[in-house]
């Protein structure tokens, strides 16, 4: 183990940075669509199909890096795939056609999504469990203000130079991540170290009752919430007649918002608890559907009530991720992550494709069947706080087990026995 010593608020800056960039990467594509789709002759049609391209790539990486990913010293894993997301974003702003960028933005998320569980890992593995709350909150901030600046300078930048702009700047910024990883993280090979590592296996990934509950918790949260988040923009301006300054400004708001949210959300389940924060961000979640999509109550503005939508969203995923990241053990953390990465994309891919069957295009240009989404969301969500409470009892007995001695012989580390919560 390296006896570089780095402060915590340095580490949490260092990996919000590789999430900023991560992020920024992904959300800015869908807003320069139009710019590339013109510059390179693409159907606009085909605009859909890069993003989707990313996300499966993504989901594909995930399940792929549950089998490896744990076998690295996570500083240098960390350094490979940031320097591999660099590539392939300056890859896309070389691209001249629809083929190469569908290729450039594949390869992105081949190395996105483990950047992404790598970073994660390295939180749970470097910040204590009674400061990991406050450290996610702030890491996730990330996706804020990825939102609220990087998606405004990616325009920006497009506007300046043209559309390849903003891809080549994303990429300078990975290289100074990567340069970051590098020189300041220290080496992080305890998972490789302990003994345990020689007893766990894939298959733990699968079998173990906390972890697969942890999938469950996942899955249905983000499927609950891309049930939703897809249509704001079509429901806001076509069902609800605002403008499209209306929705920047609900936007710009609402990532302002989830910025300060994230980090008092990861406060609060450092002294409450994910089951208490994420329950009450269940709650808050249920009632900000129906005042925004079965009930809009007159006078109340629409910036105030999404604001409320993007405050209630961080307390759950501030609450779930600091949770999650408890569920497994230090030698195969960045495996689990990467696995629940896939199960992240999953979800949201499926919570997206289910409202599309469920919507249709009203003659008016409305959105037909917004209420049969929202009943499904809110039914979804309704599951959250058993699926809280039952991840967080198992991770509490295994804790407690762990400092309780027991039977002569007994094996509480991760796959040992096959599977199963410890007693």
């Amino acid at each position: 183990m390296s006896t570089r010593v780095i402060s915590e608020r340095a580490i949490i800056f260092l990996i919000g940075a590789v999430q900023f960039v991560n992020i920024l990467d992904f959300v800015m594509v869908m807003p320069l669509g139009p710019s590339f789709a013109a510059g390179l002759g693409i159907a606009t049609s085909h605009i859909g199909t890069i993003g989707a391209v990313y996300t499966a790539a993504g989901c594909v990486a995930g399940v792929a890096g549950s089998y490896f990913l744990d076998r690295f010293d996570r500083r240098k894993a960390l350094a490979v795939v940031m320097l591999g997301l660099v590539v392939s974003t300056a890859a896309g702003g070389f691209a001249t056609g629809l083929t190469s960028l569908l290729v450039a933005r594949a390869t992105a998320g081949l190395f996105g999504g483990p950047a992404t569980s790598l970073a994660l890992a390295i939180i749970a593995d470097l910040i204590p469990v009674e400061r990991r709350g406050r450290a996610m909150g702030s890491v996730m901030g990330a996706f804020s203000v990825a939102s609220v600046v990087g998606v405004p300078m990616a325009l920006k930048l497009a506007r300046w130079g043209d559309w390849r702009l903003p891809f080549l700047v994303v990429a300078g910024m990975g290289l100074l991540v990567v340069a970051g990883a590098i020189f300041f993280l220290p080496s992080m090979r305890g998972h490789l170290e302990r003994e345990q590592t020689h007893v766990v296996s894939v298959r733990t990934l699968f079998t173990r009752t906390d972890v697969l509950t942890s999938y469950a918790l996942t899955g249905v949260l983000n499927a609950a919430g891309f049930l939703i988040i897809p249509n704001i923009a079509s429901y806001v301006q076509h069902n609800l007649g605002y403008p499209p300054d209306e929705l920047e400004l609900i936007y710009f708001v609402g990532g302002l918002v989830s910025f300060v949210t994230l980090r008092l959300a990861g406060k609060a389940v450092d002294s409450l608890g994910s089951f208490r924060v994420g329950s009450a961000g269940a709650v808050m979640f249920i009632g900000v559907l129906y005042l925004a999509f079965i009930h809009l109550p007159a006078g109340v503005p629409l910036v105030v009530i999404f604001s409320c939508f993007f405050l209630a969203n961080g307390v759950r995923n501030v609450a779930y991720s600091t949770l999650n990241s408890r569920v497994p053990e230090l030698a195969i953390r960045a495996r689990f992550m990467s696995f629940q990465s896939a199960v992240q994309h999953l979800g949201a891919a499926a919570g997206a494709f289910l409202s599309s069957q469920l919507l249709t295009d009203l003659p008016s240009g409305q959105l037909g069947g917004m209420d049969r989404v929202v009943l499904l969301s809110m039914g979804l969500t309704l599951t959250l706080p058993g699926l809280f409470f039952w991840v967080e009892r198992q991770v509490q007995a295994r804790d407690r087990a762990l400092v309780t001695p027991g039977p002569a012989g007994a094996a509480l580390t991760l796959g040992a026995g096959g599977g199963g919560t410890p007693p």
